[in-house]
């Protein structure tokens, strides 16, 4: 019934493009997400049409059997289904909008999905722009880091209009285990602001617990395994902990490279820290969060994970 009061233009549209489902898929945005996304419609059996900013980017991806172009325009041209996977709400808006932007050159009934972390507000304006060229936008940010990427087992958080949720998920399940439908455009994006608030504050949290228990003689691992079987277990403890020989596998065994870098932590704990301002909403750990993450990346740790908050607090304490 809803399809019906979208028109039949619509449904005929929606329609092409379920009969067409190994047609090409573009992706824009090669880094250290957005490849191994790619890489796992490419092993789905899509074929990829991509592009990068930097072309040094795109080449991985183009030796797994990707179509590589020079711009997102030259991508709409040829793929009616688009995945954006983005660093922050500037790329997203001059990819969509700029000069060789995909709305230059995009087809009618394009199904566009944007994966970048960005302001809701942006979301909404893209949603916007796309509408007047006859395309649909959603927003569909990611939970999890490069390792869930690689292993197809993100979450993807989905906002937009809900009768192209199908057409979104039937893309997204290659690449993540959990595809959830938010509600309209932007409240992917909202959802992912307070995951990532919530993250960053028990990270913190994780390391001056750990940090506190070091220093009264608690063995590290022990005191893991204790927080782990107690009320104050929580993802950071118990899957991420932020103490080097705690765990293996996580980059607090690898001197805090790869993950979830601190530039990136700061850049989204900033979103949520403007929609809480224009929401009038307290946020008070959570701005203590973002301030704490910006002065890391002001004392060299910009580009280490964001569990070396524990090696900062060590650091601080001149240690």
């Amino acid at each position: 019934q809803s399809l019906v009061l979208s028109g039949k233009r619509r449904v005929t549209l929606l329609f092409c493009r379920t009969m067409a489902s190994k047609t090409p898929v573009g992706f824009i945005g090669l880094g250290n997400m957005g490849t191994p996304m790619a890489k796992n419609l490419l092993k789905n059996g899509y074929p990829v049409i991509a592009t990068d900013a930097f072309p040094e980017s795109c080449k991985e991806l183009q030796d797994s059997g990707a179509q590589i172009l020079d711009s997102p325009a030259e991508v709409a041209e040829k793929a009616d289904r688009i995945i954006t996977m983005l660093p922050s709400s500037p790329n997203v808006i001059e990819v969509y909008t700029g000069s060789n932007g995909i709305l230059k050159k995009i087809k009618k009934g394009t199904l566009l999905i944007d994966s970048s972390t960005i302001d809701p507000a942006v979301s909404k304006e893209m949603a916007v722009a796309a509408e007047k060229m006859g395309a649909v936008f959603m927003d569909a940010p990611v939970s999890g880091g490069v390792g869930a990427a690689s292993l197809a087992k993100l979450t993807f958080l989905v906002g937009g209009v809900e009768e192209e949720f199908n057409a979104a998920q039937e893309l997204l399940t290659c690449m993540g285990a959990n595809v959830v439908y938010c509600g309209q455009v932007g409240s992917g994006q909202a959802a992912k602001i307070c995951n990532i608030m919530l993250l960053a504050i028990g990270m913190i949290g994780t390391a001056e617990t750990m940090n506190l228990g070091i220093r009264l003689g608690l063995d590290p691992k022990l005191l893991a395994k204790i927080l782990n079987m107690s009320s104050g277990r929580c993802w950071s403890s118990d899957s991420y902990n932020p103490v080097p020989s705690v765990m293996e596998g996580v980059p607090s065994a690898n001197n805090y490279q790869g993950g979830f870098s601190t530039t990136l932590m700061a850049k989204d704990l900033g979103l949520a820290q403007n929609t809480a301002t224009n929401t009038r909403t307290p946020v008070l750990l959570g701005s203590l969060a973002h301030q704490v993450y910006r002065t890391m990346c002001a004392r060299g740790y910009a580009n280490k994970d964001f569990s070396s908050i524990f090696q900062f607090l060590r650091e601080e304490e001149g240690q």
